[in-house]
């Protein structure tokens, strides 16, 4: 009995960690709110799911971990000053410091997490 029920613990843990990858089906991705969901297609997607790109694929659990562990603040300054390859202001001109933030957790996949 005692077996059975560390199993039963063992795999609703498994259905709650995070895919460590990209999701099968990530080009097809978008923010819920309408604003945002335009903002990121016409500024964020191109690059966010496109391998050849570069850029850390939208909800890329294995990408965005330890991008996320150097903080918001960093990824919002990425973001904003520009990084890499990423131009300045992720070539969202429309962006408001609020958009880029909620974009940035839209594409780590961290929407609804604490501030």
């Amino acid at each position: 009995m005692k077996h059975l029920l560390t199993l039963a613990v063992l795999v609703s843990l498994a259905a709650c960690a995070k895919p460590a990858g990209p999701p099968a089906d990530y080009a097809s991705l978008a923010p819920a709110d309408p604003r945002l969901a335009q903002l990121y297609e016409s500024s964020c997607k191109a690059c966010h799911v496109n391998p050849a790109a570069g850029a850390p694929l939208t909800h890329d659990a294995r990408a965005w971990v330890p991008r996320w562990h150097q903080g918001e603040a960093v990824l919002l300054d990425h973001v904003v000053q520009g990084y890499r390859a990423m131009p300045a202001g992720g070539q969202c001109a429309a962006c408001t410091p609020q958009d880029f933030k909620a974009l940035i957790r839209f594409i780590a996949d961290r929407e609804g997490e604490p501030s």
